[in-house]
Formats: structure tokens, C-alpha cells, sequence
């Protein structure tokens, strides 16, 4: 006896998300395809609604699925964002066209897991901390390739005082870019 599968979310659209294009399954209908502009991200919410979907399935792809996302959650509906890894274990779904109807068929009968996204607030303040960090991994790595630099010029600056950003290594560090001559004790 063959067990069918009960169908959790029957209203439910899958979006396969590009860098230029938004590929959408809702229903059996044929697949709409959209381009990625805020104008089209509203122009796809409104064809969603129109077919009566209220939650949709699509994948986390970089950070192209973002401003989608907030257009479809301030709409109403449900969004599910999935981890790709999740999706791509059935071999032979290569596609866009594809993905956004497996993703549809999956969420359908509920066989997908929601990633956890923040709700406004707390996801602008996430998004100022991760820019935070990036800011400050990139001074230090500038001020690691410094080191480096005067170490192969010879420089033991690093030796010599702890810090080579604070006031006096800068002092040096601007000294010598001048050409002056510096005497350490």
C-alpha cells in the first residue's frame, strides 16, 4: 500500500534566487520569471498575491535574496529562507527553472526548515555589527601588511615599540615616510 504524502502548505510558491533573475513556481502554473530591481520585487509580490500564495520557499543565495525577502515579509507572507545544502542532495535538479519547483514541491508538503532571520530592527543592528567586524579584520590586516613591509625594508619597528599604529609608531612610521633620520634608545 502506497502512503501519500499530506500536503502541509497548499498555497506555497517556490523562488529560485540569481544574482539578475528571480525564477517563481506557484501552483502548476507555467514558471514566471523576474528581473531583480526593487520595481520587480514588488511586480513579483503582487503576482503572488494575486495567485493567492501565502508562504513561499527560496534559498539563501548570497545576499540577493534580502531584498525580496523584505518586500514578500512586509506583504504578509510567510517567507521560508533555506539553506541550499538542504535543497541540492537529489541529484539531477541542475536548473532554475528546476530548483523553483522543487523548492515549491518540498515546501508543499512541508519538508523544509526555516532559517532563523531576526525581525527589522535586530537584523539592521546584525547587519552594522558583521560590517563592524568586517572594518575592523581589514585594519588589522592592513596594519599586519605594514609590518611586513617594514620588516622587509629591514625595520624592526615591531621590536621596538608594541604598537605600531598608536601615536608614537605613527610618529615613526610618518618620520621615515619623510625621509627625517630617527634615533631610538
Amino acid at each position: 500500500m502506497k502512503q501519500q504524502l499530506m500536503m502541509i502548505h497548499p498555497r506555497a510558491a517556490g523562488i529560485d534566487i540569481g544574482s539578475k533573475s528571480f525564477y517563481v513556481s506557484a501552483e502548476e502554473e507555467a514558471i514566471r520569471v523576474f528581473p531583480t530591481f526593487t520595481s520587480d520585487c514588488h511586480a513579483l509580490r503582487e503576482y503572488l498575491l494575486s495567485k493567492g500564495i501565502t508562504t513561499v520557499a527560496m534559498e539563501s543565495t548570497g545576499v540577493y535574496w534580502v531584498n525580496l525577502y523584505s518586500v514578500l515579509e512586509e506583504a504578509g507572507i510567510e517567507v521560508y529562507l533555506v539553506n541550499g545544502r538542504d535543497v541540492k542532495n537529489v541529484p539531477g535538479r541542475k536548473s532554475d527553472v528546476k530548483d523553483c519547483q522543487w523548492l515549491r514541491q518540498l515546501h508543499s508538503y512541508g519538508l523544509l526548515r526555516k532559517s532563523f532571520i531576526p525581525k527589522g530592527d535586530i537584523r539592521k543592528v546584525r547587519s552594522y555589527l558583521r560590517l563592524r567586524q568586517d572594518h575592523i579584520r581589514a585594519g588589522a590586516t592592513q596594519v599586519h601588511l605594514m609590518q611586513k613591509a617594514l620588516t622587509q625594508m629591514n625595520i624592526r619597528l615591531a621590536e621596538v615599540i608594541n604598537d605600531i599604529t598608536g601615536a608614537s609608531g605613527l610618529r615613526i612610521i610618518r618620520a621615515i615616510l619623510e625621509g627625517k633620520e630617527i634615533q631610538v634608545s
